[in-house]
């Protein structure tokens, strides 16, 4: 849901020679277009039945709805990701949720005439006609109807001429609610683009000697740890060949008494890490 104080749900953007609301493409084959427009207060048939039985499905449109709302989210997520590829996913949960909610499918399902095409039960056929809800339902009934017909080569372009206006306006309207400013102009990233264009260059990675010092160091440990044996870590005296405010450490390690390496660098830590490779070596550990 969205947040309490966010605009009215529906969306109403502006189609005109520029950006022509498409036609609706047809469903050719009888048996599922006709499917497509029967709801299922039509045959009456009961609700709680777990499944049809194989010689006589139900011949309502509620599975085509079904197949059509999830055909929908797959398009609009791919669009949103196509217009607006820096968007976070929440926001873009937001938007896509005015895109594909009940108010503004109804609305376009009202743009297609397709509640005057439902095959309803004559005692409630106003009242659903008239249903948001039920408008709703026709137009994810009929994406699912193409969408068995023709596959999604058939369906994402009209999809996306269809709501590329619509994914427009709920992304200003979720950047209002963030009180974000006006969409900057560069924001706008043509469709297809963001699939076909390579990744941008990773950025330039900051040096991070504490990653380094904590690798070999650790692994030198564990090993002793494991046979057992007894690490001295000495300093020499003094600052080697720094200054008292940038002192170099000098260190030197010895197993049980016996030297294992010599190490110096800008930290203690840093000064044990380069013993520590000289005492992988020495153990057979190359690293």
């Amino acid at each position: 849901m969205l947040l309490s104080d966010s605009p009215p749900s529906i969306l109403h953007p502006v189609f005109n020679a520029a950006q022509p609301f498409p036609p609706l493409p047809d469903i050719n084959k009888d048996s599922i277009r006709t499917q497509v427009f029967t709801h299922r207060s039509y045959y009456g048939r009961p609700n709680h039945v777990f499944e049809d039985q194989p010689q006589d499905p139900s011949p309502d449109n509620e599975k085509y709805e079904h197949l059509g709302d999830t055909v929908l989210g797959l398009v609009v997520t791919e669009l949103l990701l196509e217009m607006y590829p820096n968007l976070r996913v929440g926001p873009s949960t937001k938007i896509r949720a005015l895109v594909v909610g009940n108010s503004t499918l109804a609305d376009i399902s009202r743009m297609y005439d397709l509640p005057r095409r439902l095959r309803l039960h004559p005692a409630q056929a106003i009242t659903l006609r008239a249903s948001v809800n039920i408008q709703a339902d026709v137009f994810e009934s009929y994406v699912g109807g193409l969408y068995l017909e023709q596959d999604l080569l058939g369906v994402q372009p009209w999809l996306k001429a269809l709501f590329t206006p619509y994914a427009t306006e709920a992304y200003k309207r979720v950047r209002e609610q963030h009180r974000l400013p006006p969409i900057p102009t560069i924001a706008l990233v043509a469709p297809d683009s963001v699939l076909s264009s390579p990744p941008p260059s990773p950025p330039h990675p900051r040096p991070c000697t504490a990653s380094t010092t904590i690798g070999h160091l650790a692994l030198f440990n564990q090993q002793l740890q494991k046979a057992n044996r007894i690490v001295e870590w000495i300093y020499a005296d003094g600052t080697g060949e720094g200054t008292k405010t940038t002192p170099i450490w000098l260190v030197r390690c010895e197993v049980d008494g016996e030297v294992y390496g010599r190490g110096q660098g800008g930290t203690k830590k840093a000064a044990r890490n380069e013993a520590a490779k000289e005492g992988l070596k020495k153990m057979g550990i190359e690293v």
